[in-house]
């Protein structure tokens, strides 16, 4: 999978942000879009946002507490492809 180092460095902060429960992100959660929208074939997962197009189709009628979830999803994807 080709990832872009920027994008996973903030992914990866903003997902530690919003599990952390800091303040920034108590009223919203911010969507992960890097506007690359681009599949991966090989782990079908945005190669920008590291979500599943299944992710990205619920992402604007989830509500926090589903979003939440996607980037807890998103959090540990970093994680693996990081490595």
């Amino acid at each position: 999978m080709s990832l872009n180092p920027k994008a996973m460095i903030f992914l990866a902060a903003t997902a530690e942000d919003i599990r952390s429960g800091g303040k920034k992100y108590e009223h919203a959660v911010p969507s992960p879009c890097m506007s690359v929208c681009q599949m991966d074939d090989e782990t079908a997962l945005c190669q920008g946002c590291l979500r599943t197009l299944e992710e990205i189709g619920r992402w604007g009628n989830a509500d926090d507490a589903g979003r939440r979830r996607i980037w807890q999803a998103i959090e540990a994807r970093v994680a693996r492809y990081s490595v």
